[in-house]
């Protein structure tokens, strides 16, 4: 079994050993289940926390796939935690400390060992920060088209995967499973959330993205974009502070590129679940569920990408 890492120690955030059999779906039943995502099944523990238990299943085009990808619940969540510690100067996060063994029952903890983390109960924002740092994926395809990025005009002659002149933050919708999210302008974004809050979102949200950013280039990793979420802590101030909840910069909310293979005018290859989007775009799927059943050797490959952005980022 993969030990669980432990923060503060130098091996934190290295994933020593794998498991063998993938965790497709939890069955906790010492707690109540809140919501089953594409990704994660979320448990309530008290008035006050939530347990987080990351999944190895796998979506694409919003579907969520039939076949688990080993370890990748185990990855996200080491990413996550370490991602969640390094930009804690910036924003307070979801994280109580709370181990996710102690809240479970004792025949239920292999199912959280290294892949939960116990949360605060937040009220969360009804938007997802979508900050890009690179031209490439929808932002390119609409650039093409209008000149814009979400409605924010770029200069003109700008190619495919270049660097945008500034980050660009691009909200939108939270779609439930199965359905898309919704790309918004600010305005919009702000009758969502109020101007106040639209503001300290887009400012955190950048923030958030420049840190991980210049600090994946010294690992040798092109953060193009990346997608943030945020709750509203009341327990401490009556007005709500701003927090970081969900996944933070993981290879699902994020697009890794490697340096050395980044080229201005090409799609880089990522560290992601791109190889999968590839595979599933060539099998002539017509991207509606059910999805089809991935190949042990899409299987593996993708395992060994999301462990590589791991390793590259916290080595």
């Amino acid at each position: 079994m993969t030990e669980a890492p432990v923060l503060g120690t130098p091996d934190s955030y290295a994933l020593k050993r794998y498991d063998s059999a993938a965790l497709y779906e939890t069955s906790i039943t010492s707690l109540p289940l809140i919501h089953k995502g594409k990704v994660r099944d979320i448990y309530a523990i008290d008035d006050k926390r939530m347990l987080i238990v990351t999944t190895d299943r796998l979506s694409a085009f919003d579907v969520i796939l039939p076949t688990p990808i080993p370890d990748k619940g185990k990855v996200l969540t080491t990413v996550a935690n370490f991602w969640f510690a390094k930009l804690a100067g910036i924003l307070p996060n979801q994280l109580t400390g709370d181990a996710p063994e102690s809240v479970v029952s004792p025949m239920e903890r292999a199912q959280v060992a290294g892949r939960a983390v116990v949360v605060k109960r937040l009220k969360a924002l009804p938007i997802e920060a979508i900050v890009r740092g690179y031209l490439v994926g929808s932002g390119w395809a609409d650039y093409q088209k209008t000149g814009k990025v979400c409605g924010i005009a770029l200069p003109a002659g700008m190619q495919q995967a270049e660097r945008l002149p500034e980050p660009l933050f691009t909200p939108s919708t939270k779609a439930a499973v199965g359905e898309h999210d919704e790309n918004i302008d600010f305005a919009h974004c702000e009758t969502l959330l109020g101007k106040d809050i639209a503001a300290r979102v887009r400012s955190a949200a950048i923030a958030l993205y420049l840190a991980a950013a210049d600090y994946a280039l010294t690992r040798g990793i092109i953060i193009a974009d990346t997608k943030f979420e945020f709750g509203l802590d009341f327990n401490q101030n009556p007005n709500g502070t701003l927090t970081l909840i969900d996944e933070v910069l993981t290879p699902d909310s994020s697009r890794f590129w490697p340096l050395d293979q980044y080229r201005v005018g090409e799609n880089p290859p990522s560290y992601d679940k791109q190889y999968v989007r590839d595979w599933l775009t060539a099998s002539g799927w017509n991207k509606q569920a059910p999805g089809p059943a991935l190949p042990d050797d899409v299987v593996k490959r993708t395992a060994e990408k999301y462990r590589e952005a791991l390793r590259l980022l916290t080595r």
